[in-house]
């Protein structure tokens, strides 16, 4: 990759983790709300909190996911396989941003 679609790439995925944090603090305070005095609204309520703790944990890792692409932008290192050390083809990086493995070693 040319240095203008690193610089490119690094924008998205900057762009990408504030996204993700903003997602998180605003599941994070829907996890804070106090439950209803009600029981049975606070079934309801339970089971949207288990709801919203899932798209948390999925935000979070995709956050880590995003971090680990920057650092390795940073470290000149990213488009590496981690496992082979062979270059990961454009396309996969195009479609997946985030992928640390070619696509043999992802197989």
């Amino acid at each position: 990759m040319n240095r203008a679609a690193l610089d490119d790439l690094q924008g998205q995925l900057t762009a990408r983790l504030a996204e993700l944090r903003a997602r998180v603090a605003h599941l994070d305070a829907e996890l804070h709300q106090p439950l209803s005095a009600d029981w049975e609204e606070q079934a309801t309520d339970m089971e949207v909190q288990d709801a919203v703790e899932g798209q948390e944990r999925v935000a979070l890792a995709e956050i880590r996911q995003v971090e680990a692409a920057l650092s390795r932008l940073a470290a000149g290192t990213y488009g590496d396989c981690v496992d082979c050390g062979n270059a990961i083809s454009p396309q996969r990086l195009a479609a997946l941003p985030t992928a640390v493995r070619c696509i043999a070693c992802a197989e």
